[in-house]
């Protein structure tokens, strides 16, 4: 907790220097334009209001100059900070060593169907919470709280619980978790294309998501509903094997001597 609350206060630091660095450079171009301005307007009868502007161009250029030192000392700083997941999903780390995924065995179908049992067995309750989320903040802040959550176990989870929803008619709870699930396929997604553990970059995608990066917010809504029809389509074949396999047995039930089924025999009648 004391870390996080370390790398808040740091982040905040942070953003106000460079806030306060740009307003600084605002000025100074501002006051160089007027500076010009006059010059061409006034080059004689100004000459008190260019000293003036001279002066206050000089004050900002000094302004300027201990922004970007103290920019610089907190470069320093961040350096020399401890790596966690919270700075390793930052983009100025994108391109290091340390948040590179390592290459990964590829596991046996036994394998991952046991991962994947004693994952759920120990998250499921978690991972549930997380599939009826709305906002895009609460979800941040879940899988920041819960990193273990963001891999390819609760993406699986999610989309046969979505299945489950639409064979037991549950349609708007489906279309929820369906959602949510679009989200971990997303994240997981963008770490295979920066070749990062999922955990180190889940914050990129929020970020992506929520400044409205149109491309980027058409191209999930359009796998999400694709995604909510390739469901539908499950749900519709598992209903209806299931719906064949109870006629058979209810057939087998119901076959009398040599085999025939009265029903069958009662209809070929003329």
């Amino acid at each position: 907790q004391a870390r996080v609350e370390r790398m808040e206060q740091f982040q905040k630091e942070k953003e106000e220097l460079d806030k306060g660095c740009r307003e600084c450079k605002r000025k100074l171009a501002e006051c160089l334009k007027k500076m010009k301005e006059l010059e061409l307007a006034e080059p004689e009868s100004g000459r008190g209001e260019l000293e003036k502007l001279q002066a206050e161009a000089q004050q900002l250029r000094n302004e300027e100059k201990s922004w970007e030192n103290k920019l610089e000392e907190l470069r320093k700083k961040e350096k020399n900070m401890p790596w966690n997941v919270d700075t390793l999903s930052k983009d100025g780390f994108s391109k290091s060593v340390f948040n590179v995924k390592p290459e990964e065995k590829e596991e046996t179908e036994e394998q991952k169907e046991k991962k994947h049992k004693t994952f759920v067995e120990r998250y499921e309750k978690q991972i549930k919470h997380f599939g009826m989320l709305r906002r895009w903040d609460d979800s941040q802040k879940y899988l920041s709280d819960n990193p273990h959550l963001v891999c390819e176990e609760t993406a699986n989870y999610l989309v046969i619980w979505c299945i489950d929803l639409e064979v037991e008619e549950k349609h708007a709870l489906m279309e929820q978790v369906a959602h949510q699930t679009i989200v971990m396929q997303f994240i997981l997604e963008l770490a295979k294309s920066l070749k990062v553990d999922p955990r180190a970059c889940f914050r990129q995608f929020f970020t992506k998501i929520k400044t409205a990066d149109q491309q980027y917010l058409e191209g999930f809504t359009e796998e999400l509903e694709a995604f909510k029809e390739r469901v539908r389509g499950r749900a519709r074949a598992r209903l209806e094997k299931a719906l064949r396999e109870y006629e058979e047995e209810e057939r087998q039930k119901r076959l009398g001597p040599g085999g025939l089924d009265p029903v069958e025999v009662y209809e070929s009648l003329p």
